[in-house]
């Protein structure tokens, strides 16, 4: 159970004490939101997972060889294996296939192999982003303030100095906008025609362009190169009050980009390794990133539910002390069917747009954490760093574009300047800060999360947390506040009662208040005390649990 008390003291030396009663009836959380349907998409290969039982190299070798037979015998002919971060097998494929016809052969070979712990195929994801004309203009979805996240506030406490973001997309452009903040990344695409480079995994995480002819992808389908990962870290880290072109959201933030999205998009095992080397993990055959990263932004996606692949990788860079933003999606549909939107331990962003409500486009559901400007049709988009190029890139510039990929660096920029401005501040509580200090949708945006993120609200509360110090419960080793304002978050850890007491040190003649936030059914008593004297100075004491205390 969770106390959340507040004190905002302009200062005469006072003790604040408080004493809570726990009630029995606690309130569960909700239930996990079921998956939807899996739409169509697209694989192109197999991630098979054994057993601890059979992780000898002969044994796995076998089964691997069995799987690639199985797969032969239906016409698909297995270019490759390797091992991924997981420990499991990735088996591609020498071509993209439908989804359905993959997902029947894992199933086939899961039912033929009890060494199986699981097999999966390994999907195609692709940026969540909607094109639209660049054009040169000012940031609204900084500024508005019906439809922006009001950072100007924010860069007066903090710049995210010191952080670093890894943006897991096509790559990055060294823009003169944004080459300060960027550190030595990786290329993570192992299928050499997608990475469009002439190699496969390498240390240059470079976007090369993804530019598409007729039937390279999708048969009639032509698209230009759209630098989407420089667009991104632009919107995380773009250098700011340097007298040229936008600034990002945390402009002295530093970017690891890490390629993962090239020629029609990129494949969930590539992408799980990503997540894990961005997070300072180990990846087979790839050297440990000196550059271990805070926040995970990750602008992509694909229509099936959480896989096990992604899952794992998840878990892994979250124990690694990783925070993981990512875009909800732009289906229009409920994220429940989408990965990795739909996985445990990522904050999925939904879109909206300059007047604050849900944009067309916005995938949406109970798993949406919290909602973020990312334009909407007949609307101005996102401004952000991009290049000339229509396939190879040329020159400098800067672009509107939209989409939920668009949305999420904007709630990444935000963590950063969070975490920046409190380097005490633990993972749990970035998230659960950013969620309390949004901002109500002043547009309709139903299953958009909390509200639209507070750049201002949320660094200024961050920066104010204090973490309890349970050894707080007599006026002996009471807590002493150094921080004015302070937030104070604490817990009942003692049963059916629990006294914590905190030294606020104030000047003659100033004056305390304090807010104590009761977060379950207690009952809760707030006192100020003279530290000198012991004289009450004032309390709150309703009768009764689930009411807030303020003096």
């Amino acid at each position: 159970m969770q106390r959340h008390l507040k004190p905002a003291a302009a200062a005469a030396i006072a003790l604040l004490s408080t004493f809570a009663h726990v009630d029995t009836r606690a309130q569960q959380a909700p239930a996990a939101v079921a998956a939807a349907p899996m739409g169509e998409s697209k694989a192109g290969g197999l991630i098979i997972k054994y057993r601890d039982s059979k992780r000898s190299g002969a044994a796995i070798a076998a089964s691997v060889q069995g799987a690639s037979a199985v797969a032969a015998a239906r016409g698909i002919i297995v270019q490759r294996e390797r091992e991924n971060a997981m420990g499991a097998r990735v088996l591609r494929f020498e071509r993209v296939l439908e989804a359905a016809e993959v997902e029947q052969l894992a199933r086939d070979l899961k039912n033929s192999d009890a060494d199986i712990e699981y097999v999966e195929p390994d999907y195609v994801m692709q940026p969540h982003w909607v094109p639209n004309d660049p054009r040169f203009g000012d940031q609204w979805h900084y500024t508005d303030p019906v439809g922006g996240i009001n950072l100007p506030d924010a860069l007066d406490i903090t710049d995210g100095s010191s952080i670093r973001v890894a943006v897991l997309d096509t790559g990055i452009r060294a823009h003169a906008d944004l080459a300060a903040n960027i550190l030595p990344g990786y290329d993570f695409i192992t299928d050499v025609p997608t990475a469009n480079d002439g190699n496969g995994r390498d240390s240059n995480a470079s976007d090369p362009g993804n530019w598409t002819t007729s039937g390279m992808c999708t048969p009639d389908v032509v698209r230009n190169s759209n630098w989407h990962g420089t667009h991104v870290a632009g919107t995380v880290a773009a250098l700011g009050n340097n007298g040229i072109g936008v600034s990002g959201v945390a402009p002295k933030a530093k970017i690891v980009p890490v390629r993962v999205l090239g020629r029609c998009g990129g494949f969930t095992s590539d992408i799980a390794d990503a997540i894990v080397w961005a997070a300072g993990g180990a990846v087979v055959g790839v050297p440990m990133n000196a550059n271990k990263a805070q926040v995970i932004n990750m602008s992509l996606g694909g229509q099936q539910p959480c896989s096990a692949t992604y899952q794992n990788a998840i878990n892994k860079a979250r124990n690694l002390g990783a925070m993981i933003v990512v875009s909800a999606g732009n289906a229009n549909l409920n994220i429940s069917g989408f990965q990795p939107a739909s996985c445990v331990g990522v904050l999925p962003v939904a879109a909206t747009n300059q007047g604050g409500g849900k944009a067309t486009y916005s995938n949406f559901g109970a798993g949406v954490f919290i909602a973020s400007p990312g334009g909407d049709n007949g609307e101005p988009g996102v401004l952000s760093t991009s290049n000339t190029g229509m396939t190879t890139p040329l020159a400098d510039s800067y672009r509107w574009m939209q989409g939920t990929s668009m949305a999420a660096p904007h709630v990444s920029g935000v963590a950063a300047l969070m975490i920046s401005a409190n380097s005490t501040l633990p993972l749990n509580m970035v998230s659960t800060i950013m969620k309390e200090t949004a901002r109500s949708f002043p547009g309709s945006c139903s299953g958009c999360g909390a509200g639209i993120v507070d750049a201002a609200a949320a660094v200024k509360s961050a920066y104010a947390y204090t973490a309890e110090n349970e050894q707080n419960n007599t006026t002996g080793t009471q807590q002493f506040l150094t921080k004015n304002p302070a937030d104070v978050y604490g817990a009942i850890n003692d049963g059916n009662s629990d006294n914590d007491h905190y030294l606020v040190p104030l000047a003659a003649g100033s004056t305390l208040t304090a807010t104590l936030d009761n977060r379950g059914w207690i009952d809760m008593n707030l006192y100020f005390y003279n530290s000198n004297t012991g004289q009450v100075l004032g309390g709150s004491a309703k009768a009764g649990g689930g009411g807030d205390e303020k003096i």
